[in-house]
């Protein structure tokens, strides 16, 4: 593959691209007829380094060819342009090619390639939007068939290939597009030759000087690196043939791990090259799958492995069918990833989907379910993008029922994620779990085989503060979805409860009231938006009659036209005396947070709008005012405070903020700076506009190393 990938990087002719093709499938006659039709149609057109642009699409269907020999992917790979670029339509590749191609070209022409032109630059919000564009008409345009994926995995791949040619803004970034949005559903769809080029090529234009130090290491290293990891696929070899393998039995394969992996694994540890322990990999291929875990059992006992690391994927295999068992083992040179697996298992692993046409011959036998499952119906696309890349690209645990089913998830997942894994309505109606037989909280993150069972009480529970904490893009989308029917809800009947109090009537008269002049439709605005709130008390206060009494008559006695008030931080619309604001004691919204008002012994009771309490008594048709947070932009601040590492010192630093009325919203405690002493990360509002006042005020009792004003990160 590496050689072929070299090879077409090279490639600028036509009788170049043609000779790589041929190499890779046999030239059929309907492949022939594709071909001179590609280069007909494209006769005339260029690519940016001046090259004939048939030479892509020709290509292209070189690498889907070493993928899949299939005839009529070879065929769509060729013609793949050619209806968003020329003429030509899809009636006339039907007509020539048949259905399935056309088919297949529609699906890829339906995703817009995002040309040079419309390419947001590095840095800007508009490439995040662009990416999950394209992300989306990527994976929707592929439901229907998988084959259209792969086609366009190889198209990008060859795009990597010949970045060169670009100027290095666009350079950075189509590889980043590459990096967020294609290498991930490479990875989903198990084709991992795909993957790791893909992240390598991007991960040498978006970091070019990483790239080099990692790369120039592995050069300068080559000669050792290969002689350890020679000499230990010979100790592998030995061991498996003197426990009865025949040599030609088994086969033993090495690597040094793609740069890529290296990089994140660096990040990860934060470690430099040269600390890196598992550079090194080998690959135990066998005939049949008992003979993986017999092969296990050998180089157990023959090295010391780290069983924390251990993973059977044979078993429980992954939802795209990876078959592999993982193991990680310690040798004298270092440490050692090792995967065992059968002929078939790796032809998957390498070729994943694509090897159902590459070795089996048909898309019957793929399981596309996961696939279906990111057809997500979200509005914003950007909030499609980040639900499916969180599937698409996390690393993976186990969890099992207790009657032996098991469902994959992300890691560091936790048990309401596995709730909404079984079924979205248990993970509404969770309220707890049990893990391995003890009661457990639906927050409390799972281990790879962990054994869960989710205990409901059949009532539908809000946990929208949750949505940053659960893991999967089911439990974020059915939480979201709850959450955001509850906030409908109870706007439109906080949106009845104001009216009411306003015109001294009750909800359910004004119900009808607005319900005569169909104004219902729009109700729930009027607790939110003060313009809406205003139409609505002039249309009531104007209707002609209400059974049959003129409504503005009911209003002569009593009846106030409404002000704002201003008091404390709050903004009242309302007729009515505010005395005085009380938090209740159920909820306590901070500063920004969505909030309700009731009406009583004429104060204000503010509550957060989702407090289950405050939900009752919306619906119990309590007294409401129209309430607003008189200010929610407050300044913010990051405090960084060496504290003693002494008992009761945080609580300390906490009780001089809350004499000084900062508002806590984050904090991070722990972050060592010695054995003494530690640095607090703590990230404050408050109505105080002087950066100086606090920090001369809080320095009079702590040391504080730093204050940052996060105004602007957060405005960005």
């Amino acid at each position: 593959m590496i050689d072929l990938l070299e090879k077409i990087g090279q490639v600028k002719s036509i009788a170049a691209a043609k000779e790589c093709l041929a190499e890779q499938v046999e030239i059929t006659a309907p492949i022939e007829a594709a071909l001179a039709l590609a280069i007909k149609m494209h006769a005339g057109q260029y690519r940016k380094s001046g090259d004939p642009y048939v030479v892509h699409p020709i290509a292209v269907a070189a690498i889907t060819a070493s993928f899949s020999a299939d005839e009529t992917m070879v065929i769509a790979a060729l013609l793949h342009d050619v209806v968003e670029d020329t003429e030509y339509s899809i009636e006339e590749i039907e007509a020539g090619f048949g259905k399935d191609v056309a088919h297949i070209v529609a699906g890829l022409t339906k995703i817009v390639m995002i040309r040079d032109k419309n390419l947001a630059a590095s840095g800007k919000d508009e490439r995040i939007s662009s990416s999950a564009l394209s992300f989306r008409k990527m994976l929707i345009a592929s439901i229907e068939d998988v084959r259209v994926l792969i086609i366009k995995l190889c198209d990008r791949l060859h795009n990597m290939l010949t970045l060169d040619a670009l100027p290095p803004i666009k350079q950075q970034r189509i590889s980043e597009e590459t990096l967020v949005v294609y290498a991930p559903i490479a990875h989903r769809l198990g084709i991992s030759r795909i993957k790791n080029h893909l992240e390598d090529l991007s991960f040498k234009y978006i970091y070019p000087n990483e790239y080099q130090k990692i790369d120039a290491y592995i050069r300068s290293n080559d000669q050792s690196l290969h002689f350890n990891l020679n000499a230990f696929i010979e100790k592998v070899k030995k061991a498996l043939h003197k426990a009865g393998y025949h040599w030609e039995d088994f086969e033993v394969i090495g690597r040094v791990k793609h740069y890529y992996s290296i990089y994140l694994k660096m990040q990860r540890k934060g470690v430099g090259i040269d600390e890196v322990l598992d550079l090194l990999a080998i690959r135990i291929i066998v005939k049949e799958s008992l003979e993986c875990y017999e092969a296990l059992g050998v180089i157990h006992l023959e090295f010391t492995p780290l069983i924390s690391r251990f993973k059977d994927y044979i078993a429980l295999p992954k939802e795209n069918g990876y078959q592999t068992i993982h193991t990680t083992l310690f040798d004298e040179e270092g440490i050692v990833e090792a995967q065992i697996r059968t002929r078939e298992m790796h032809q998957l692993a390498e070729y994943g989907v694509a090897a159902h046409w590459k070795y089996k011959g048909g898309l019957e036998y793929v399981n596309l379910e996961w696939l279906k499952g990111l057809n997500y119906q979200n509005e914003s696309v950007e909030e499609f993008y980040e639900l499916a890349k969180s599937d698409l690209f996390s690393e993976e645990i186990s969890v099992f029922t207790p009657e032996g089913d098991y469902f994959t998830l992300p890691k560091d997942s936790v048990a309401l994620d596995f709730a909404y894994a079984v079924h979205s309505e248990i993970g509404e109606t969770a309220t707890g779990a049990l893990i391995n037989k003890e009661k457990a909280s639906l927050l409390t993150i799972l281990k790879n085989g962990d054994i869960v069972k989710v205990i409901t009480d059949g009532k539908p529970r809000m946990h929208c503060s949750w949505e940053s904490t659960v893991k999967t893009s089911k439990a974020k989308s059915g939480i979201r979805a709850q959450c955001r029917k509850r906030l409908r809800e109870v706007d439109e009947y906080t949106s009845y409860n104001i009216l009411a109090t306003l015109f001294g009537k009750s909800p359910l008269f004004i119900k009808e009231t607005v319900r005569a002049y169909r104004g219902d439709a729009t109700i729930a605005k009027a607790a939110e938006y003060l313009d809406a709130l205003k139409e609505k008390i002039h249309k009531i206060s104007r209707l002609e009659n209400i059974k049959e009494v003129r409504f503005w008559e009911l209003l002569k006695k009593g009846y106030k036209k409404p002000q704002l008030r201003e008091k404390e931080h709050f903004i009242f619309f309302t007729n009515k005396q505010v005395e005085g604001i009380e938090f209740d004691y159920c909820c306590h919204p901070k500063v920004g947070d969505d909030i309700v008002a009731f009406y009583k012994h004429n104060k204000a009771i503010i509550h957060h709008k989702l407090c289950m309490h405050a939900y009752g008594k919306i619906m119990a048709g309590e007294p409401m005012l129209f309430v607003q947070w008189r200010n929610t932009k407050m300044p913010q601040y990051r405090l960084i405070v060496s504290l003693p590492n002494q008992k009761g010192e945080l609580a300390k630093l906490l009780m001089k903020l809350s004499v000084m009325k900062l508002n806590v919203i984050g904090i991070d405690f722990g972050i060592s700076s010695s054995e003494s002493a530690e640095y607090c990360h703590i990230e404050v509002e408050s109505e105080r506009a002087d950066k100086k006042e606090i920090e001369n005020e809080i320095g009079k009792k702590f040391k504080l190393i730093d204050i940052i004003a996060l105004d602007d990160a957060y405005n960005h």
